[in-house]
C-alpha cells in the first residue's frame, strides 16, 4: 500500500525566497549608507587642512582691510559703521584706496570659498574694567529688578578679585563648593564672558537676554526656550559687554543700551546719538553717514546732551575701534565650517594688526 505524505504548503518556498530578498536588500541598503556616510566623513577629513588655510585666508584678508580702512590707516581717524570693515559702502577715501573692488563676501580660493563677517568689541564695555556703577547701570538697562541687583553687582565683582573675601551681598569659593558640582571662584580676569553664568545670581535669562531660547539652559540641562524658561529680559549681559576690548567704548558703533549706561545717558539721549551718527536718511551703514570724528564732537551734535555731561564721559568713549571679532564662514563644495578669531590694531601698518587668537567654531 502506497503511503501519501503531505505536501507542504502552496508558495511556502516563494515566501523564503522573498524574505531572504528582502533581507539581502535591507543588508545591501545599509552598506551603501555606510559607505556613503564613511566616504563623506574621508571627504570631509581630507577638506579640513584647506578649510582651515581658507579660515586663515579670511583672518589675512580682514586684517588687511582693517589696516587700510579710515579708521586706520584711510586718512580718517576714526572708526564707523559705513565703513568697508563693517560691511558699509565705504568712508571717506576708502573706495579710491587699497580697499576698492575688495569683498567680504564670496571670496573664491582654491577649491572653495569663504565669508568674511567683522565685528568691533569697542561697541560693548570690558567686564574686567566694568566698577560697581557701571554694572549697576547695566542691571537697569536690562530692566534687572533692584532687590536683586546688589547681589549680582557684588558676586561679578567678587568673581573678578583676587581675594577670598565676599563682599555684603557677593559670593566666594565657599558658597560655589556648595554648589553640585563644587567650584571655585576665577578670582581673576574673565577670558570668556558664558564665566558669568557661574556667578551668583546670574541667569540665562540675564545672560542671554531675549536669545535665550536659541541657548541650551547649562543650569537645568533643559531647553531654555522651554515653557519654564521664558526670557525675562529683552537684552542680556552678553549684548552690553565683552571680556576683551580697549576699554573705551566707540560712540559711532556702540548701541543705544551701551550708550544708556554713559553717566547721564538715558533712552532719548542715546537715541539722539545714534540719529546723529546716522545721518540725514537715519539709516546707519550708508553714504550719508556723519560718524563723530571726535567725543568733543557730542555735546555739539546731540541735543539734550550738555557740555558738561559730555566733558564728564572723560576716558569712557572713543571714537576708534581697535578690537575686533573676525567670523570665518568657508565652504568646500557642501562641506562648511566655521572659524573664530580675534584681531586688534596697534598702528596703522597691517603688520600692526595682530592675529590674538583663532579657533574653529
Amino acid at each position: 500500500m502506497t503511503v501519501l505524505r503531505p505536501s507542504p504548503p502552496r508558495g511556502f518556498a516563494l515566501v523564503i525566497v522573498m524574505i531572504v530578498i528582502a533581507v539581502l536588500g535591507l543588508l545591501a541598503g545599509g552598506f551603501a549608507i555606510s559607505m556613503k556616510v564613511e566616504s563623506r566623513l574621508a571627504a570631509n577629513a581630507s577638506n579640513d587642512a584647506e578649510m582651515e588655510w581658507l579660515g586663515r585666508s579670511g583672518v589675512e584678508l580682514a586684517r588687511y582691510v582693517i589696516a587700510n580702512s579710515s579708521g586706520s590707516g584711510g586718512g580718517q581717524n576714526y572708526s564707523s559703521l559705513n565703513q568697508i570693515w563693517a560691511g558699509g559702502p565705504g568712508a571717506g577715501n576708502e573706495t579710491n584706496g587699497p580697499l576698492a573692488g575688495v569683498s567680504l563676501t564670496n571670496n573664491v580660493l582654491g577649491n572653495g570659498s569663504f565669508s568674511v563677517h567683522i565685528l568691533d568689541l569697542e561697541r560693548k564695555w570690558n567686564i574686567n574694567m566694568a566698577d560697581e556703577p557701571l554694572l549697576r547701570r547695566a542691571l537697569t538697562v536690562i530692566g534687572v529688578d533692584a532687590g536683586d541687583a546688589a547681589t549680582i553687582v557684588d558676586s561679578i565683582l567678587d568673581w573678578e578679585d583676587p581675594d577670598d573675601d565676599p563682599r555684603m551681598s557677593g559670593a566666594e569659593s565657599d558658597f560655589y563648593m556648595t554648589k553640585d558640582p563644587p567650584y571655585v571662584a576665577k578670582n581673576g580676569y574673565v577670558d570668556d564672558l558664558s564665566e558669568l553664568l557661574l556667578v551668583n545670581g546670574v541667569t540665562p535669562d540675564l545672560y542671554w537676554g531675549q536669545n535665550v531660547s536659541s541657548h541650551m539652559d547649562v543650569t537645568t540641562g533643559a531647553s531654555a526656550g522651554s515653557a519654564q524658561s521664558q526670557p525675562a529680559y529683552h537684552m542680556g549681559l552678553v549684548d552690553l559687554f565683552t571680556p576683551i576690548s580697549a576699554g573705551r567704548i566707540n560712540i559711532n558703533t556702540a548701541s543705544a543700551y551701551v550708550l544708556q549706561m554713559l553717566p547721564g545717558v538715558d533712552e532719548n539721549i542715546a537715541s539722539n546719538i545714534i540719529r546723529a551718527r546716522a545721518g540725514p536718511d537715519g539709516v546707519e551703514g550708508t553714504d550719508d553717514d556723519t560718524p563723530f570724528t571726535a567725543p568733543t564732537a557730542l555735546a555739539a551734535s546731540v541735543p539734550g546732551l550738555s557740555p558738561q555731561a559730555a566733558l564728564a564721559f572723560g576716558t569712557m568713549v572713543s571714537v576708534q575701534s581697535l578690537t575686533y571679532e573676525v567670523t570665518v564662514d568657508a565652504q568646500i563644495g557642501t562641506y562648511q565650517k566655521r572659524y573664530v578669531a580675534i584681531i586688534q590694531r596697534s598702528g596703522m601698518a597691517q603688520s600692526d594688526v595682530k592675529i590674538l587668537q583663532f579657533s574653529p567654531q
